[in-house]
């Protein structure tokens, strides 16, 4: 029996399965037999050996990569020294996942929509230097889908200008560019745990930073803007009192509560451990389906920077493709092909933008592409040939 056929007759190409074995699910029970679910050892743990992997100084732990993007952007407000403003311009590309946004919309920043790459499905350079004004005061990457951005390029445009760098790394975990692990290049970075993703908690999210007083608000934003959970001496509030019952419940800055389970941190644990040969399974099914794509003629695939870690596969159709994506994602339907938009198209076409204080800078063109062409199929932590043969039989049929 061939590949192909062994794939259609298991149910097709799904875009996620489950990467668990005996391992986490020993991992929630060991939280069980504890009776300790909230944020405690596991988390401390987690948050440890995350910062060891990325190779940043500080990891702090949240629910999911949302609320990752929420405190990071906030935290950016409360530095002593160039805290962003209520104002201030933060230049975004057009096609990411709404929780790029939505936090600089809450904290009353004005985004800035630049055009994306075609190729690569990150910042288009070009676009970028053109976006940057005397009024940016940050730039939010996106690594999408796995892919790397050119920090070097974007370093250079930067220049000394004082333009806070910072990432949303939620899809690209794992990835690298010039040997750095992505999530590592700006002030700070985010990542996500989601189920879909390089590794799997339920839900969670990280944010990882180098900067010490970042960290410490962080660690006070995540848990109702509380000195509980900050060093002794610390970059927040100085020196703790002695008194724990009068420290516990002081509150200095407007935090949430997001804060992680031990459950998801046990699993994130266990996880990490297995990260290394996720990524490097990931990496070589993306080898077998650029090479089985490759005599195909009606997509566009995505060209990687630096080492991708592979979300998942783009597929955006040419213009002379003769076929539309609706045709396609049928076909791909009915063959048990799983298949998404390319994460939210083209963000700047949304109704909710009449809540926003934003501009566009130039043309959205290749935005406005990826919203009406492109699509993705997933990535796993598991071996994919048969659902990459299945996935070109069924290209070379449209």
């Amino acid at each position: 029996m061939t590949t192909s056929a062994a794939s259609e007759r298991s149910g097709g190409y799904p875009l996620a399965t489950s990467s668990w074995d005996e391992r986490e699910y020993a991992a929630l029970q060991r939280v069980i037999d504890s009776g300790q679910f909230t944020m405690g050892a596991e988390v401390a743990a987690f948050e440890s050996e995350f910062a060891a992997y990325v190779g940043s100084q500080y990891a702090v732990m949240v629910n999911s990569g949302s609320s990752a993007n929420l405190i990071m952007i906030a935290a950016l407000l409360y530095r002593d020294q160039g805290a962003l403003q209520p104002g201030d311009e933060v230049i975004v590309p057009a096609v990411s996942w709404p929780t790029t946004y939505y936090p600089l919309q809450q904290y009353g920043l004005r985004l800035v929509f630049v055009d994306i790459d075609q190729q690569t499905l990150n910042f288009s350079l070009p676009a970028l230097e053109a976006a940057i004004s005397d009024n940016t005061r940050a730039i939010l990457a996106v690594n999408l889908l796995g892919n790397p951005n050119d920090f070097t390029e974007i370093r250079r445009l930067i220049g000394d200008r004082p333009i806070l760098l910072v990432e949303d790394n939620c899809e690209s975990l794992g990835a690298t560019f010039e040997g750095r692990q992505t999530g590592t290049f700006g002030l700070a970075g985010t990542f996500s745990s989601f189920f879909s993703h390089h590794m799997s908690t339920m839900e969670g999210g990280v944010v990882a930073t180098s900067d010490e007083e970042l960290a410490h608000i962080l660690l006070c934003l995540r848990a109702h803007g509380w000195t509980r959970n900050l060093p002794a001496v610390n970059r927040v509030t100085g020196r703790k009192s002695d008194d724990p019952f009068e420290e516990s419940f002081k509150f200095v800055l407007p935090g949430y509560n997001v804060r992680p389970l031990e459950l998801e941190a046990a699993v994130g644990r266990v996880q990490l451990e297995k990260l290394p040969r996720f990524i490097e399974v990931r990496r070589a099914n993306a080898a077998y389906f650029l090479d089985a794509m490759a005599s195909q003629d009606i997509f566009d695939l995505q060209r990687e920077i630096g080492s991708s870690s592979w979300f998942g596969f783009s597929l955006l159709l040419r213009a002379d493709a003769g076929i539309d994506r609706s045709t396609v994602a049928r076909t791909f339907a009915n063959a048990g092909i799983e298949c998404r938009p390319i994460v939210a198209g083209n963000f700047a076409k949304n109704p909710v933008l009449r809540f926003m204080d934003y501009r566009i800078s130039g043309e959205l063109t290749a935005a406005e592409r990826v919203d009406s062409h492109g699509l993705f199929v997933g990535n796993q932590e598991r071996d994919l040939r048969a659902e990459i043969d299945l996935l070109a039989k069924v290209v070379q049929r449209l």
